[in-house]
């Protein structure tokens, strides 16, 4: 098979376009066709709102336990099903292998007011497959299609799939499950990440295979993975036909990747708009589970903004030894007046 020619020269000004045109999935609208992709760990409420405030279509959050939601583990129903008025559309990721679990899981999700339901069946972790769930449901269609029939029924809501093409490479169990998922749960949409399970986030998307799984559904089908810089996300999402593009990886501390790939900007970020974004991150993270949590909470996202603003391991280790927040925005404080001066 043909592999993508992602420098193959295109009409960016027609794709460009064509990502701001509104769509549907399940009857829910949806501004754009550039999503937010579900991020484990990181996916929360300020998080999104944040892909929102730079022009993301469609929300969705980082994975939930299915387990957990229906047992009413408090972190979990308070924090990770936190849904803030200005993210619509929005959907939670569930995950999980049990269906009775995930009906009740699927029925407490739809009263928080999310506007549709995502399924992770492509997780590759082992600690998420070795109970059945993520990606270990691409061999256990049957499972699958119970599970997300379950979400379907106990929500009400439209529900969609993410998944990948296998565990392994050469293996395409995922396709096989997509139009069973399609055809026997009546889910509203496709997820697909190119990559198999045990690639993880390595090697090349084979987007020629997501190319014959938008041409096999008639359901839309969002592409997900490897895509960096706007001219190659909008490659690919010519390429491949999919409805819509989900970013993830490449926005984490880039949400100007948003407005680059719906051509609201051309122009890389300012110091001082990276200072800023990190300074709202920071107030964001102390109102989402207080100062104290914050504080370590952090560390995962300022080697993001630190590498954006072009700084070294020197800046990194200051920034991961920092004691407190008010020694975070002590430095702040400092690069911005170096970014304004």
């Amino acid at each position: 098979m043909p592999m993508i020619d992602l420098d193959e020269p295109r009409d960016q000004a027609a794709l460009t376009a064509r990502l701001n045109e509104p769509f549907e999935i399940g009857g829910v609208a949806i501004p754009n066709r550039v999503s937010l992709a579900p991020l484990a760990g990181i996916g929360n409420w300020f998080f999104r709102l944040q892909a929102r405030r730079f022009g993301a279509g469609l929300l969705v959050s980082e994975m939930v336990s299915s387990h957990a939601v229906r047992y009413g583990n408090e972190r979990t129903c308070t924090e990770l099903l936190r849904i803030h008025p200005d993210e619509h559309p929005v959907a939670i990721q569930l995950f999980g292998e049990d269906p009775v679990s995930m009906e009740a899981a699927a029925a407490v999700v739809a009263e928080t007011g999310a506007d549709m339901i995502d399924l992770n069946m492509g997780c590759p972790v082992p600690k998420v497959c070795k109970t059945g769930a993520g990606a270990a449901l691409l061999r256990d269609h049957d499972r699958a299609v119970d599970v997300a029939k379950a979400a379907v029924r106990g929500s009400g809501l439209p529900v969609t799939v993410k998944i990948r093409p296998g565990q392994k490479p050469g293996e395409t169990d995922g396709v096989t499950l997509a139009k069973r998922l399609e055809q026997d749960a009546g889910v509203a949409g496709i997820g697909f990440h190119p990559r198999h399970a045990s690639q993880q986030h390595k090697g090349r998307p084979d987007y020629d295979l997501a190319r014959e799984l938008v041409e096999a559904l008639e359901i839309p089908v969002t592409i997900s993975g490897g895509m960096r810089g706007a001219d190659t996300i909008r490659s690919v999402f010519d390429y491949t036909g999919a409805e819509a593009v989900m970013l993830a990886r490449g926005v984490m501390g880039n949400p100007w990747l948003f407005s680059q790939v719906r051509g609201l900007r051309d122009q890389p970020p300012s110091d001082e708009e990276i200072i800023a974004e990190l300074e709202w991150t920071i107030d964001r993270a102390i109102e989402h589970i207080g100062e104290q949590r914050a504080s370590r909470y952090l560390r995962k996202f300022y080697p993001w903004y630190i590498e954006q603003l072009g700084l070294g391991h020197q800046a990194q280790d200051a920034f991961q030894r920092a004691e407190s927040i008010d020694a975070v925005r002590e430095m702040l404080s400092e690069l911005a007046v170096s970014a304004f001066a």
